[in-house]
């Protein structure tokens, strides 16, 4: 995919970037020159072997990590051109996130967990609480607001995750292998609140995965090797933007 056609609406448009990890002893080249555009609604899988620069790529394009060099826009902001605390705010208010390890605050609550993003972005509590219980509602699990993670079992701890992503209406999820610790159903369930998202609200997605499944239910998957974008496959067009 190209800019060509949709640079009036590419949520993500990254051009040469590089990113290199200097150990003391050894240089590795995590991203060699790496170019994506993302335009808005699009759900993107990014796939590859261990090590090929996934994670580091959605890092890198999310601001949780720097690059070294190349350009980054999201939704036509140089993120490259923040301070930390700009890019913090960034995040917050247009970016949910959703990982593996769940990155849930053992002692919070569901809601309280969830409502951490508005919280940072300034949301008045009041709001912020009503906000959290609504996403909760959507991941059908506000029944459980007053449970802490320990309580919760794996896919309801990612359903916590995926409600906290989604709870300031970002205009663009990443998640990092989303699936990875649940088993086959619960992993089924997962993928089919990421799509009813993508598909209600327009939300863009970039989902880092090693399975198969997972990528299936995407619009197009990127497969990378070596730091590089190796070949892309469209799996099934990109939808019209709702009414």
């Amino acid at each position: 995919m190209t800019a060509d056609g949709h640079a009036g609406d590419l949520v993500i448009d990254a051009r040469s970037v590089t990113k290199t990890y200097d150990t003391g002893e050894v240089q590795v080249q995590a991203l060699r020159g790496v170019d994506l555009y993302v335009p808005r609604g699009e759900m993107v899988a990014v796939m590859g072997p261990s090590g090929c620069g996934k994670t580091t790529l959605l890092n890198c394009l999310s601001g949780l990590d720097t690059f070294d060099d190349g350009q980054v826009l999201i939704n036509g902001e140089d993120i490259a051109r923040m301070a930390d605390n700009e890019k913090t705010e960034f995040r917050a208010q247009g970016m949910g996130f959703v990982f593996q390890t769940y990155n849930l605050l053992p002692v919070l609550s569901a809601v309280e967990n969830v409502e951490l993003p508005l919280i940072v972005s300034g949301t008045r509590p009041r709001d912020a609480r009503e906000l959290a219980l609504a996403a909760l509602e959507r991941v059908e699990l506000r029944q459980y607001a007053g449970h802490r993670p320990a309580q919760l079992s794996g896919g309801q701890r990612q359903r916590v995750t995926v409600a906290r992503a989604v709870v300031n209406s970002p205009s663009i999820v990443w998640a990092d292998e989303p699936t990875g610790a649940l088993d086959s159903t619960t992993a089924g369930g997962i993928m089919d609140l990421l799509v009813e998202l993508n598909a209600s609200a327009n939300q863009t997605q970039v989902i880092v995965t090693h399975a198969p499944e997972v990528a299936a239910r995407c619009h197009r998957t990127i497969y990378m090797a070596d730091g590089l974008i190796e070949r892309e496959e469209a799996i099934r067009p990109l939808a019209p933007a709702p009414a």
